[in-house]
């Protein structure tokens, strides 16, 4: 039986929607009950028009609605509008790093221990011993040693200037304190920025 038949067949055309379809069907069962040769008509021209729909679907000349499992001419919803992602330049993407946990917790370990020792040692060993560790970490990452001691430079310089300014207005001009010193805030410092690049750089 042709799908031209099928459809004749329930008294319908091929614009018709699947509820109609159904319809259709169910109502012409009810019409015929007990003729067993009309009803097997009725199911074979029913099964035929949903087995055209479904190569059609397949096809992709029809839409199919979420809640039917049959083909159905409906018309597109309209799109979800789609929030601007921020994309980070790629320069930026290659510098930055996501460590897991061991690799900022043991830096912290070590970083913290140089800044507490930089209040009983001397700043200048305690500075050169974060920058080694800085350079270490940094090249461990991606096998590049200059690129490792370039950032540690910058992050010396970076904690100096910070931790300097910082320790001047901490500690009034010329008083020097039992436990602190400006030089001993800013190694702390330095410390803590040594550790944020080593941590969170390439």
């Amino acid at each position: 039986m042709s799908h031209q038949n099928s459809y004749e067949t329930l008294g319908l055309t091929e614009g018709s929607s699947f509820d109609e379809i159904q319809e259709a069907r169910d109502r012409l069962l009810q019409e015929c009950e007990g003729d067993r040769q009309q009803s097997e008509a009725i199911e074979t021209a029913y099964d035929a028009i949903l087995m055209e729909r479904l190569r059609l679907r397949q096809e992709g000349k029809i839409k199919v609605p979420d809640r039917i499992r049959f083909a159905e001419n409906v018309s597109e919803p309209p799109p979800a509008p789609v929030a601007p992602s921020l994309s980070r330049p790629e320069w930026l993407i290659n510098l930055t790093d996501t460590p897991d946990r061991n690799d900022v917790l043991w830096p912290a370990l070590i970083y913290g221990v140089l800044g507490v020792a930089g209040f009983y040692a001397s700043a200048s060993l305690i500075l050169a011993l974060a920058s080694g560790a800085s350079v270490y970490f940094l090249n461990r990452k991606e096998n590049r040693f200059w690129r490792s001691v370039l950032l540690s430079f910058l992050g010396l310089l970076a904690g100096l200037g910070v931790g300097l300014s910082l320790g001047q207005l901490l500690i009034p001009q010329g008083v020097e304190l039992a436990w602190a010193t400006s030089e001993a805030i800013a190694t702390l410092i330095t410390c803590f920025v040594l550790w944020l690049i080593s941590s969170f750089l390439r």
